[in-house]
């Protein structure tokens, strides 16, 4: 990668200072204190090591160093440094009425016609009875699985 094609970072004295703190303290993430090294490193100001340099140093990979560069570049300090919280938080599709009342239909008799419960007639039968507006049958899968039943 070309110089011309590298996000060069310029820390102020402000931010250099910020970073020293946070590598030299103990009390955060390694993640944390790791970009916080990556970038005093890479200050033009300071080492201004390369990209391969710092990946070596810190045992990261060349593209980690320049994804955090160009967070630091386009984001600003904070971004850079601190790790990014998860977005895609799984919720329960069901509460723990509705499971129960998939539990009792699950242990009832089957529909006229059926020998047993499957997890599509279970999860049609949710929706006829309007615990839930809809509900995948893996979803019932799961929370059958996951629900501790006793036939004895």
């Amino acid at each position: 990668m070309a110089l011309k094609d590298k996000y060069i970072v310029r820390l102020t004295t402000a931010q250099r200072q910020e970073l020293e703190r946070v590598a030299a303290t103990g009390k955060r993430a390694a993640a944390t204190s790791m970009r916080a090294r990556l970038l005093l490193k890479a200050d033009v100001a300071g080492d201004g090591w390369t990209d391969d340099r710092i990946a070596a140093a810190l045992d990261i990979s060349a593209g980690t160093v320049a994804r955090i560069r160009k967070k630091f570049v386009q984001q600003g300090l904070s971004a850079a440094v601190q790790r990014k919280r998860p977005s895609g938080r799984q919720y329960r599709k069901l509460d723990g009425a509705q499971e129960a009342q998939l539990a009792a239909l699950a242990c009832s008799s089957p529909p006229e016609g059926q020998a047993r419960w499957t997890m599509k007639l279970l999860a049609d039968k949710l929706v006829e009875l309007e615990v839930v507006a809809w509900i995948d049958p893996a979803t019932v899968y799961r929370t059958l699985k996951k629900t501790p039943s006793s036939r004895g």
